[in-house]
């Protein structure tokens, strides 16, 4: 009915004969079976429908409450059984028919809080038979039932730790159609709103009548007059500037509309690019190209002893490099001492890597150096002891050509 709690329990039991037996004869079938439920054509449960099942080794259980919407409509419900062992599976419908009751809704609900259950356990017919039955006596109505169970996770509550038997809690909500018990008002007092608001127990007198089997935080129970309840009727909001205005359906245009012609777009997108290019070219080539001063005009600019005086470095750097390129002999690697070839003193062994830069060997056969070139002057000249090329003489006597061609 719709306003009453719908369970349902699939048991294990019956889905077994759907599996094949247990291959060991006379062992006793404990095949892990898990279940997918879902409204047939669709790939979940209504809203209002819930499944739970702890373990493959539990029964599953589908529990609910129904509203007056789903009421005369048949709700088909896909049932597939799964055994993990077997990989198999079976499928099976339930059928749930809603119906109408006459007193929808019941006006006084009351919502407890159990801490010490499992929304599975609560589910159970004798537990929850018993837990009415409490209620019953404590608010003695004519017509009591319950509305809804919810598990405590499903209103943000936390996992319990595996320690001492802690439970998950769960919110049960009843409906009955007399006022509420003087018992269950006790809550509303000031006193134990204070209580509750520091975190006590506050104090009721029929506590002692649920305390033996179901522990209730009576701080979190709620009462609900649904008589006194003001109707909120939601008006629609304004509309900011930022939401269009209703314009009625979407009227999509005609497939007889002309086709926009993009290629005079085209071409302006290229073209100005294309021309401001060829411009930048134009000129970047003009800047460089006729523009330069050239040889000839920077010669014409230059006084000619300055020329004179350029060049005639020009052929000294010649003239030098090419007497350097004669002297390039090889020298012995050997770690033998080397005689000299005109005095026969003994001359430590030269490698690359040991001899001075400052002084580079130009001849060994000839003893003596006289004046090379110049007029009546020597502008190299070599060390008579050791055959080397003195490069403090060498710089002065370059100067001095320098000077001389110059003054030619």
């Amino acid at each position: 009915s719709a306003g009453v709690l719908f369970v349902h329990v699939l048991e294990r039991e019956y889905f077994k004969g759907e599996f094949p037996p247990y291959p060991k004869a006379g062992d006793l079938s404990n095949d892990p079976i898990t279940f997918n439920t879902n409204l047939k054509g669709y790939p979940d449960r209504p809203g209002w429908l819930r499944y739970i099942q702890r373990t493959s080794h539990s029964d599953g259980v589908l529990y609910g409450s129904p509203t007056a919407e789903h009421v005369g409509k048949p709700t088909i419900i896909e049932i597939t059984a799964y055994n993990k062992r077997t990989f198999e599976t079976a499928r099976h419908n339930l059928v749930i028919n809603i119906m109408s009751t006459e007193e929808f809704p019941l006006p006084y609900q009351a919502e407890f809080f159990i801490k010490n259950m499992n929304v599975e356990e609560m589910l159970a017919s004798e537990v929850l038979g018993d837990f009415l039955g409490a209620v019953k006596n404590v608010w003695q109505p004519e017509r009591l039932n319950a509305i809804n169970i919810t598990s405590a996770l499903d209103r943000g509550g936390r996992v319990p730790l595996p320690i001492n038997d802690l439970k998950e809690g769960v919110y049960v909500m009843v409906g009955a159609d007399v006022q509420f018990s003087s018992c269950l008002r006790e809550v509303e007092t000031p006193q134990n709103q204070l209580r509750c608001s520091q975190e006590m127990e506050p104090v009721i007198s029929c506590d002692k009548k649920f305390r033996a089997q179901f522990h209730i935080d009576w701080c979190k129970i709620s009462l609900v007059d649904i008589t006194k309840v003001v109707p909120v009727h939601s008006n629609r909001p304004d509309l900011g500037t930022g939401v269009l205005a209703d314009i009625g359906e979407y009227n999509p245009p005609s497939e007889s509309l002309k086709s926009r012609d993009y290629f005079a777009d085209f071409l302006i997108t290229l073209a100005v690019p294309s021309a401001i290019a060829l411009v930048l070219f134009i000129i970047l080539g003009y800047s460089m190209c006729c523009r330069r001063e050239g040889v000839e005009k920077r010669n014409m600019q230059t006084p000619d002893i300055q020329l004179v005086h350029h060049s005639s470095i020009q052929k000294s750097t010649k003239e030098i490099r090419s007497m350097s390129k004669n002297r390039e002999i090889s020298w012995p690697l050997s770690t033998l001492p080397v005689f000299h070839p005109v005095s026969g003193e003994v001359i430590p062994p030269i490698h690359p890597d040991s001899y001075e830069t400052t002084s580079m060997p130009l001849m060994q056969t000839q003893p003596k150096a006289q004046f090379l070139f110049g007029n009546g002057g020597s502008a190299f000249r070599r060390d008579e002891k050791v055959g080397y090329y003195n490069p403090v003489f060498f710089k002065n006597r370059l100067e001095a050509l320098s000077d001389l061609v110059l003054t030619h």
